[in-house]
């Protein structure tokens, strides 16, 4: 069965909410901020994203459809199967993401998506070049396994990307609690956005914000502690190669440099900011630095 490509029918919806976003920060009637060459950075990091994911796509998809031979159950297309689908790839979603900002070899292709200072539409662009060669697509092949047909997770998959396209935004501020208490919603993401030690590494969510409540990485938005956006190490520049590859470039050396092959393997394997002498620090501990808990279920 052929699914259409929720990212490609998306793109012109995409390009309306940024042109109407700028316009309602021109003129007063939300709140939020772009900056041109940052704005820049996110567009060319998007196309890179598009150009480095062709050549793996058919790849991915071939091993998905090999998985799939061997798969447990025929789930096939069924009505039920879109929304078992949905629960799924969304809890794959939240453990890629998790896992992503827990070790530093998967933090090393998704940190350019925290790169920007600024949280706007435009932010959401800002996607990885590396994301396939670090493997990352591996937690999607049990789906395969289970029985989801290889066309409806990657449909899903579009989904996903297509959803998290407008919660990248300070335009939209609470929304009425039964949504805020199930989806990930603007005010939960720019959580995960933020580089307060309190919102560090928290809500984790693709579409449904459950997952992080059930798992304890839930952490609210708090009016009295307003987000700041970015990575705890600003890089500070628009270059999209730097953007994309300095993390990698660090990791290089900080493994030329370690005295051992246990230290070597915590820089690749460890959470970003692990060191083997304690110089520098983990999102764990700035938490406990600032005397904030590990997990938080607050509703």
């Amino acid at each position: 069965m052929m699914l259409p490509d929720p990212v490609k029918l998306a793109i012109p919806a995409f390009i309306v909410l940024m042109v109407l976003e700028i316009a309602l920060f021109r003129i007063g009637l939300a709140k939020g901020r772009y900056e041109l060459r940052d704005t820049a950075a996110s567009l060319t990091m998007g196309l890179g994203n598009l150009a480095f994911g062709i050549p793996f796509a058919a790849l991915i998809f071939a091993m998905t459809v090999w998985v799939h031979q061997f798969a447990i159950f025929d789930i096939g297309y069924a009505w039920w199967a879109f929304a078992l689908i949905l629960l799924a790839e969304d809890f794959v979603y939240y453990w890629f993401h998790r896992l992503s900002h827990e070790h530093r070899i998967w933090w090393a292709a998704h940190v350019n998506h925290h790169s920007s200072r600024h949280y706007n539409l435009s932010t959401a662009l800002r996607q990885t070049w590396t994301g396939n060669l670090a493997g990352t697509f591996v937690l999607w092949l049990p789906l395969a396994l289970i029985g989801f047909p290889p066309a409806l997770i990657a449909f899903q998959k579009g989904v996903s990307l297509v959803y998290q396209f407008w919660i990248h935004t300070e335009a939209v501020g609470r929304l009425p609690r039964p949504i805020e208490w199930i989806f990930n919603t603007p005010s939960h993401h720019r959580v995960h956005h933020a580089v307060n030690p309190r919102y560090l590494d928290r809500n984790y969510a693709g579409i449904l914000i459950i997952w992080d409540r059930l798992f304890g990485t839930f952490v609210p938005e708090d009016d009295a502690e307003p987000c700041r956006y970015g990575i705890v190490k600003q890089i500070g520049t628009f270059n999209p190669l730097r953007i994309a590859f300095h993390e990698w470039s660090d990791i290089i050396r900080d493994v030329r440099s370690a005295g051992s092959a246990r230290e070597a393997l915590g820089y690749i394997f460890g959470p970003p900011g692990w060191s083997m002498d304690g110089s520098r620090q983990t999102s764990a501990q700035i938490r406990a630095t600032a005397r904030l808990p590990e997990s938080g279920n607050s509703p």
